[in-house]
């Protein structure tokens, strides 16, 4: 049975669900099937020599409705499209904000305006024009007052809310005076008690948020786009004892598949014939092939290197691994919480609190003067005064200098939410291969046996692996050349899966493997507990045997980075734990673990159980760091509460990651978490700035000191504090690119 998922488009009540069902369940072969009336879809269970998902979307069809599948292409063209939209928004919303506040500040700071817009000469015109501007910038921003409005009502207010209330009071406070002018032409001091500029400011600063957080969350999806692509899409498959070519979404369970040298694995399967070494570092980040025989699993991605494989399909099309990684990716992504939620947060206490007080000192004076109008007038004077204008400036301005900073250390933040979980996370999870080691096999020792000079073994060594592309080969012909060894004739040469090479050379039989070679050939192997040793400390042994007889060994691994010891110190000291979470086998991880220093260490894992392992921390309470480099790493990355990548990593990884440390050094690692402390630190004193002066005006806005003291707010004391609390925002931000981190 295969498990398929479709989207519907129509259904309106839970009778349409009911049409629907029935008719998946009327298609032959389909054995169950659950529509989500909630989401608009359906899930179904058919069996795929019955039938297929094109006849259930035709009988969806049949009964009205539209249905297709729920593919990751098509969710993110509707996600590139929001973005887009988005964009358009920040930018029709600037056009208008742009003139606005020229209009309405240019001429203080002596800058020219036309007389027919002129505050002097035509005060009127220069009112009524910038009403105009403030309304095509409401318009723009119209989901503000509608979501806004909507979480005031069900008591829930949030950013949005704050924006809608304060932008509205703002807007009616200038139309009340523009309206004013209307009637009594001689009160042209009114127009210098306009904050329509305020209006076009706040919207235009926090659409320009909500595109930036959309082009983050779009950058992420891009990875998941590059996993879909990944998988192959035709594939050569025996029917019929005939090799027809098929697309991979035509293949069912059961098939045999065949698979030539170089070629991708099209599904998830059992050798059946056939001996090879398969690239499988997509899912384990191992650089080293595995040796596959019969009987062994391979998975779908992974490159066959150099065998011919016979593969029967166990896991086709949607139910392969790489299929479901790339769902983890897809359901981990965009689930993060953003910078923002500290000002919903602050706006769930403040919105609340400034109504009350704007209702409480209208309804007090009301029923003190009788006057409605002066009444009125103090409802608005305390929204306008309390609307906090650097709140847009708050936290991008923040984000941008700090991004920019992290940019000249070599720290790419691509969401920035990193920068507000990152100092906050206890727990460091690094991959090995490629992130704790330089990802590359590399010659660290060489013994010799029965009076062998090195020399001389690494020639004929060296002669035997330079025909060879294994990755254990390239690292012997390194060490070699790097030695300047001379090799001999090479005669003959037989690459043995699995075991090793056997060559001849100069006149000589030359073997090159594990023991399971040495075995074969009855060659006794000289010192198995150096082997042994070699392997407790991460390194595989490749064992030389020349004429029938040991003559040494050469030791090889993937070797820690220099600063990879110190970095683990250094979280040591920042209260994080550190933990290692690899694909690589136990003894290597062990090994590597306890060279840096590490207090856990999880290995021979695969993509899905490394997310099980950072799901098991979140559950218990962690607030998790990722760091790797390969594709495997891509769902662990996604769903960690920030994800890196360093410098030398796939794209996938480097599309998944929040943040990627492009220099490739893991000292980068602890500035970006002292630069996320810094920032947030910096975001929360913004946002005091952007509330306080304001705040203090509240009682002035209330009527508080006039009745002792005859004293009613003054819109220019407003505008002062508006401009105040948005130049210290800005020069509080700016404080990042030179703070010591």
């Amino acid at each position: 049975m295969t498990k398929a998922q479709l989207s519907i488009k129509g259904m309106a009540c839970a009778v349409c669900a009911g049409k629907v069902e029935k008719a998946v369940l009327s298609v032959k072969g389909v054995a169950s099937a659950s529509v989500n009336l909630a989401s608009s879809k359906v899930v179904f269970e058919y069996n795929e020599r019955k039938t297929n998902v094109n006849a259930v979307i035709s009988a969806i069809k049949k009964v009205g409705f539209d249905a297709n599948e729920d593919s990751f292409k098509s969710n993110y063209a509707s996600r590139k499209n929001d973005a887009k939209k988005m964009l358009y928004k920040f930018i029709f919303s600037l056009a208008f904000t742009i003139p606005l506040f020229y209009i309405s500040m240019g001429h203080m700071v002596g800058m020219p305006l036309p007389d027919f817009i002129s505050p002097d000469k035509n005060p009127l015109a220069f009112a009524v024009v910038q009403m105009l501007l403030a309304v095509g910038s409401m318009i723009t921003g119209y989901k503000f007052y509608t979501n806004g409005f909507k979480n005031l009502v069900t008591l829930s207010p949030n950013m949005d809310s704050l924006v809608a209330v304060g932008t509205l009071a703002s807007f009616l406070y200038g139309a009340y005076f523009v309206c004013d002018l209307i009637v009594n032409p001689l009160r042209i001091n009114n127009v210098h008690n306009l904050y329509f500029e305020s209006v076009g400011v706040i919207i235009t600063l926090i659409l320009m948020g909500k595109y930036l957080e959309s082009r983050s969350k779009l950058k992420t999806n891009n990875a998941i786009l590059k996993l879909v692509d990944m998988a192959p899409k035709k594939a050569t498959v025996l029917r019929n004892g005939k090799e027809v070519e098929l697309l991979v979404e035509q293949i069912i369970m059961g098939d045999i598949v065949l698979v030539s040298p170089g070629e991708k694995i099209s599904v998830d399967g059992v050798v059946l014939e056939g001996a090879s070494t398969v690239d499988e570092s997509m899912l384990t980040g191992e650089s080293i092939p595995k040796e596959k025989k019969v009987g062994d699993k391979v998975f779908a991605g992974c490159i066959n290197k150099n065998g011919y494989l016979k593969i029967s399909a166990t896991e086709v099309s949607g139910a392969t691994l790489l299929s479901q990684i790339t769902r983890m990716v897809e359901d981990a992504s965009g689930s993060k919480p953003g910078i923002a939620r500290i000002a919903d947060v602050i706006s769930g206490y403040f919105v609340p609190a400034v109504i009350s007080i704007a209702l409480i000192s209208s309804v007090i004076w009301f029923l003190v003067s009788k006057d409605l109008s002066f009444s009125i007038n103090i409802f608005i004077s305390v929204m306008v005064v309390a609307c906090p204008c650097a709140l847009g400036l708050a936290t991008p301005t923040a984000v941008v200098v700090s991004v920019g900073r992290a940019a000249t250390m070599g720290i790419l933040v691509k969401d920035s939410s990193a920068l507000e979980i990152l100092h906050s996370v206890d727990t460091v999870v690094f991959d090995k291969t490629g992130t704790l080691t330089y990802g590359k096999p590399t010659v660290t020792d060489v013994v010799t046996f029965n009076s062998f000079l090195e020399s001389e073994m690494l020639s004929y060594v060296l002669s035997a692996e330079k025909v060879s592309e294994h990755p254990l080969s390239e690292a012997v012909v390194t060490y070699g050349n790097e030695k300047n060894i001379t090799p001999y004739d090479v005669e003959s040469f037989v690459a043995l899966p699995g075991r090793g090479v056997k060559a001849t050379v100069n006149g000589k039989d030359v073997f090159v493997g594990n023991e399971s070679l040495f075995k074969e050939n009855d060659i006794d192997v000289l010192d198995e507990n150096l082997i042994i040793d070699f392997a407790r400390e991460g390194k595989t042994p490749l064992l030389v045997g020349i004429d029938g007889r040991c003559v040494g060994v050469i030791a090889v691994m993937d070797c820690i980075k220099d600063e990879a010891k110190e970095v683990v110190k250094k979280l040591h000291q920042l209260g994080k734990q550190v933990a290692v979470l690899t694909g690589d086998n136990k003894l290597v991880a062990e090994a590597v673990a306890k060279e840096i220093g590490a207090d856990e260490v999880t290995s021979e894992v695969l993509p899905d159980e490394k997310a099980d392992k950072i799901k098991l921390m979140q559950k218990n309470g962690k607030k998790v760091a990722m760091i790797g480099d390969g594709i495997n790493d891509s769902v662990a990355l996604s769903l960690a509460d920030v994800g890196i990548s360093v410098g030398n990593a796939t794209e996938i990884a480097m599309d998944t990651a929040d943040v990627v440390i492009m220099k490739n050094n893991l000292h980068d690692i602890v500035t970006a978490i002292n630069l996320s402390k810094a920032t947030i630190k910096n975001i929360k004193q913004n946002l005091f700035f952007a509330f306080i002066y304001n705040s203090l005006l509240i009682p002035l806005a209330a009527g508080v000191f006039y009745a002792p003291f005859n004293i009613l707010l003054n819109p220019m004391i407003a505008a002062g504090a508006m401009a105040l609390s948005s130049v210290s925002v800005v020069t509080n931000a700016l404080r990042l690119r030179k703070i010591k981190l």
